[in-house]
């Protein structure tokens, strides 16, 4: 995820580090403290198969979303970054506090085997994260309204499994082959202002093509559970590897943990690598990459040691941070997270802030 168009990654100053958006704005300040490298931090490390972007990053620092500043990256190289594949050897200069990239192979112009043995590392683990990069998960309000639609089902059965063949409005004549079915889920609600962000996409499994036309003929082929008329086709997508870099967000922003998942059903407390929504997105300077950390609120308690017990004050703990999230997929007002590194489970409407 840097360049390696050369066979060294050539860098500025790290104190002069300054991160850009896309339209050249400056981002906030670097960060105030230096960055520090962990006293076992390897001198040449070779990139292996299953090796991600942040699990490098830890190699070197407990700070892994400073991953920009190890190589002295600007905002617009983080959005757009070449490849770090396997067989890569990456090199640390402790007197300068830097990473410089060395490849295995002289470049030369030609296109390079995308093969299984030569897929560039992720930026965190792709198969955990894998059905939330195909799947739709967020749905405004009227967004499935013109999708196609179940309309019928074969021998008039109520409900579908597996296996079963149903009637489809609204396919036409699609070469499209693969397809998610979905129904509208509950609001997604901002726990703070209690506005309406979204529907969550309730993924009920997956549909072949049989016949196109109007109306189009789909076979089950995956079920999660029963599929009746009036339920919704969505477009299988080809999943995509995450590669961002981990960063900071560009400027303050705290948020809410307001789902949590494992696989794509919601459960009540997350452990790591567990997937979790949360109430900020694009429109909040989320993008995908972004890091935050978690924090537990400290709760309210009555202090019955008051020295005045006329005059008991209700004392507020310190907020506890105890974890780290990474963003991997943005919506407009949502964002969904991995739990990459926690002290205590995740909780709904936990806090999420820059770290």
């Amino acid at each position: 995820m840097i360049g390696v168009r050369t066979r060294h990654l050539l860098c500025k100053s790290i104190t002069a580090l300054a991160l850009f958006l896309a339209s050249g704005l400056a981002l906030a300040q670097a960060p105030k403290t230096p960055l520090t490298l962990k006293p076992t931090a390897p001198s040449r490390y070779v990139v292996v198969h299953g090796d991600t972007l942040w699990g490098i990053a830890g190699r070197y620092t407990d700070s892994p979303w400073r991953w920009p500043e190890l190589w002295r990256l600007n905002k617009e190289k983080i959005k757009n970054p070449d490849l770090i594949y396997p067989g890569d050897v990456i090199v640390l200069d402790r007197g300068e506090a830097r990473l410089t990239l060395e490849k295995t192979v002289k470049l030369e112009p030609r296109v390079r085997d995308e093969g299984p043995t030569s897929e560039a590392i992720p930026s965190i683990p792709a198969k955990v994260i894998e059905p939330f990069l195909t799947r739709p998960l967020v749905v405004e309000p009227d967004g499935l309204d013109n999708a196609p639609t179940i309309v019928g089902t074969q021998d008039n059965h109520v409900v579908l499994g597996a296996g079963s063949r149903a009637y489809v409005e609204g396919i036409g004549d699609t070469k499209q082959e693969t397809w998610y079915v979905y129904r509208r889920g509950p609001a997604l609600v901002d726990p703070d202002t209690q506005r309406t962000l979204g529907y969550e996409g309730i993924y009920l499994g997956t549909a072949r093509l049989v016949r196109a036309g109007e109306p189009a003929t789909v076979e089950l082929t995956s079920v999660t559970q029963e599929v009746v008329a009036g339920d919704k086709l969505i477009a299988a997508a080809k999943p995509q590897p995450v590669t961002y870099a981990p960063h900071a967000p560009a400027v303050f922003i705290k948020g809410r943990v307001i789902s949590i998942y494992e696989g794509l059903s919601k459960v009540g407390e997350a452990g790591p690598q567990s997937i979790v929504a949360l109430n900020r997105g694009k429109a909040d300077g989320v993008d995908a990459g972004t890091v935050f950390a978690l924090y537990r609120y400290g709760e309210s308690v009555r202090n019955v040691y008051a020295a005045n017990k006329s005059k008991e004050a209700t004392i507020k703990l310190p907020d506890e941070r105890y974890g780290l999230v990474f963003v991997f997929r943005v919506f407009d007002r949502v964002s969904y997270a991995l739990v990459m590194r926690i002290t205590k489970p995740v909780e709904p409407l936990d806090v999420v802030e820059t770290p």
